[in-house]
Formats: structure tokens, C-alpha cells, sequence
């Protein structure tokens, strides 16, 4: 079988796991990530109303000059960082960690602990 068509339906079943049991409140919304090979982004969404509350990307013009390539794990830990603040920023202080179908490690590890680091509390 295809390699690449296996990854992605392992990816698609963990989405479904991870995703049935969180939901995003007004109180505790949903801090959602989504990894490429280039490129790292997170937001804070509230799931009752549809809306993102705050967001933070490695194509973000001011996260992009500190960050060279925002495909590693220094970059993931600057998303985390920025993403803190402007959460705070906004408000949250208490968020679920939504991973979405990506496995808790490297560059989503990295950027759960420095949001964690920051002020987050998950």
C-alpha cells in the first residue's frame, strides 16, 4: 500500500479521536495547532460562537524576522510564546489542548510547553 495514503488516514483517525472528545468554550477555549513541514501556526478558538480569539503563525510577519525557518522546534517554542501573549492579551488564561492529528511530540510538544511556560494553563 501507498505510504504517504497510510499516514494520512492514520492522521485522519487521530483527528476524529482527538477532536470527538474536545470542544472549545466561552471559558476554556480550544487552542488548536496545525503543523506543516515549513511552517507552524496555533489559534484559540471558541467553538460555541465559531470565532478565533487569538492566533499566532510562523508566517507572521513579526514572528518571522526573529524566526529563521519556522519548521523546527525554536520556531514552535516563539509560536507558543506569541501565542500566550496574545491570549493573554484577550483574556484567556485556560485553554484545551487540541492537537488535531498531529502526535504529541517535537514541534507540538515544544510549543504546548512554552505556551504552558508563558502563562497558559491547560
Amino acid at each position: 500500500m501507498d505510504h504517504s495514503r497510510t499516514i494520512l488516514r492514520q492522521r485522519q483517525r487521530r483527528r476524529y479521536r482527538v477532536r470527538r472528545s474536545i470542544r472549545g468554550t466561552a471559558e476554556r477555549p480550544r487552542l488548536s495547532v496545525f503543523r506543516s513541514h515549513k511552517h507552524i501556526a496555533a489559534q484559540v478558538i471558541d467553538d460555541s460562537t465559531g470565532r478565533t480569539l487569538a492566533s499566532a503563525s510562523s508566517v507572521d510577519k513579526s514572528i518571522r524576522d526573529g524566526v529563521g525557518f519556522g519548521g523546527n522546534k525554536q520556531a514552535a517554542e516563539a509560536i507558543g510564546r506569541a501565542l500566550a501573549e496574545r491570549a493573554k492579551a484577550a483574556g484567556i488564561s485556560k485553554v484545551c489542548f487540541d492537537r488535531g492529528s498531529f502526535k504529541y511530540h517535537g514541534r507540538v510538544a515544544a510549543l504546548a510547553d512554552a505556551a504552558r511556560a508563558a502563562g497558559l494553563e491547560f
